[in-house]
């Protein structure tokens, strides 16, 4: 049985930082893709980041901000996220694919989620 369950929300200033973690397990052999999703209320989850192996993909909001990255040993999904802004307020969730490349980034390309941790962005 896969679980993934995500920490280190919190409220933090514009142009702060904030690091997130995804603490998974269940997953037998190589890691899958994972990626973290956002969502605000009355929109559809929006992918911000994504990791095949040790290679990510980023959204364009998320380009050059956030670092996502993984410790295979650890079983963690990291998402590091500099400079933030109001817009990346929401809540933040873990999710992996059932295979080890990131075929997709719509919500529905994801096999496992996470319950979400809710990230404030606000002066």
């Amino acid at each position: 049985q896969v679980v993934l369950v995500e920490s280190g929300g919190d409220t933090v200033q514009p142009g702060g930082s904030l690091k997130l973690s995804c603490a998974h397990s269940g997953f037998v052999g190589p890691r899958p893709c994972m990626a973290w999703f956002r969502q605000v209320p009355g929109k559809e989850r929006e992918g911000v980041a994504r990791i095949a192996g040790n290679t990510p993909t980023y959204s364009t909001s998320a380009k050059g901000r956030f670092t996502i990255s993984r410790d295979n040993a650890a079983n963690t999904l990291f998402l590091q996220m500099d400079n933030l802004k109001p817009d990346d307020t929401g809540v933040y969730y873990c999710a992996a694919m059932d295979g080890f490349y990131c075929n997709g980034w719509g919500p529905s390309d994801f096999l496992y989620w996470g319950q979400g941790t809710q990230v404030t962005v606000s002066s």
